[in-house]
């Protein structure tokens, strides 16, 4: 008699939804999924659903794929309309977990390989933070593999405590610190590139660009980052693929940053905004990562340290140009001025009004409508109780 597949639908228990169980007919392996639903009906409908395709052989997640193929897959297919510095982090993150907890294939990699990464990674003296973004990676990865039906489904990953959001891992930059680091710029870069390098430390300053962003910022350049100072108010043109929040926008320009670009002489205001030179090629943008180790340093040679492993870098710039209009805007307009896509970002990061700060608006609101409406305080009102009882 030919052996027919079956899956069987149970829920564990204290598990609130119902797994799917069946046996590779090929293989002798035991695969269990989670169907998603505590409705007994649905779930029947999709173990079904699998049943069928398993049939038909259209589920691949009982065959097994090369790890180094996976990689490749991934990088073409699920991340095509994704940034280059995002699969650059993958493939930092992929490299890092096959030196460490090597895997064949993709199959090969379980619950307890995952943890298993964490803790040598720790080992290795990698920050919290570092290990936070490798299995944020990897992880969006794995949920890629489950939707192509590569696997049944995603293993367990368990983020280092204390990286789940609500702490900046540096801080704002003070103008005296800031200072101090547009004077240590001849201590890291070649004479020739001075100027530039202060002229870029000054607009990530000024405008709260993230250092992608400015490398990428040009005076005539429509496709990509483009400054607009062609109207009454001078504008940032973004285009999706350009930044972090995927959107196309037109965004107003910090004052103090227009100011910052309407000094460059009209006829130099061609191609990049920050000129800053490659071994091999003026006209094109460097990479975060050529850049970004040299500001480093220079916060470094500056002595300006934002935390006790950290010294400053273009991100806390941009943490300064935050704060400081935290104090001058609403949060849903700051929140368009850092182009977060959620405002719980710019609340939890930017707008930190201390309780005797708030307690102070709290009064002077308080005294404002007292003071209008004719409101008695409680002493008073209280010497009025006291009157009318004698």
């Amino acid at each position: 008699m030919v052996a027919k597949w079956k899956v069987y639908v149970y829920r564990q228990t204290g598990r609130k939804n119902f797994e799917a169980q069946f046996t590779d007919l090929r293989t002798g392996k035991q695969h269990r999924r989670s169907l998603g639903t505590h409705l007994k009906r649905e779930a029947d409908r999709e173990a079904g659903r699998i049943e069928a395709e398993l049939r038909e052989g259209q589920w691949t997640a009982t065959r097994r794929t090369d790890w180094s193929e996976f990689v490749r897959q991934y990088q073409t297919e699920g991340m095509f309309d994704l940034s280059e510095s995002s699969v650059r982090a993958f493939q930092d993150a992929a490299k890092k977990l096959q030196k460490l907890v090597p895997s064949r294939t993709l199959q090969d990699l379980t619950d307890d390989k995952l943890g298993r990464f964490t803790v040598l990674c720790l080992q290795e003296g990698l920050s919290k933070y570092t290990i936070a973004k490798h299995l944020r990676h990897l992880k969006a990865a794995l949920r890629w593999a489950v939707e192509r039906k590569l696997i049944l489904e995603c293993p367990v990953f368990r983020m280092p405590k204390g990286t789940s959001g609500g702490q900046a891992k540096g801080r704002a930059v003070t103008g005296e610190e800031f200072e101090r680091m547009l004077a240590a710029v001849p201590k890291v870069v070649p004479k020739i590139q001075v100027e530039a390098y202060r002229f870029l430390l000054q607009g990530l300053w000024w405008s709260g660009l993230r250092l992608g962003e400015a490398l990428k910022l040009s005076w005539d350049h429509p496709k990509d980052l483009m400054v607009d100072l062609s109207g009454k108010r001078p504008f940032l043109r973004i285009q999706a693929a350009a930044e972090k929040g995927k959107k196309d926008r037109v965004l107003p320009l910090a004052p103090e940053a227009a100011e910052l670009l309407q000094s460059i002489p009209e006829d130099e205001r061609f191609g990049l905004v920050f000129k800053l030179r490659s071994r091999n090629d003026l006209g094109r943008p460097l990479r975060v990562d050529n850049v970004s180790p040299l500001l480093v340093e220079i916060g470094r040679k500056a002595g300006v340290r934002v935390s006790d492993s950290k010294t400053a870098s273009a991100h806390d710039l941009r943490r300064s140009f935050g704060l400081r209009w935290a104090d001058r805007v609403k949060p849903h307009v700051l929140q368009q001025l850092m182009r977060h896509a959620s405002i719980q970002t710019t609340l939890t990061f930017y707008v930190q009004t201390e309780a005797s700060d708030m307690a102070e608006l709290v009064w002077k609101a308080f005294d404002s409508v007292s003071n209008s409406s004719h409101i008695p305080s409680h002493t008073a009102r209280k010497q009025t109780i006291q009157a009318v009882e004698e």
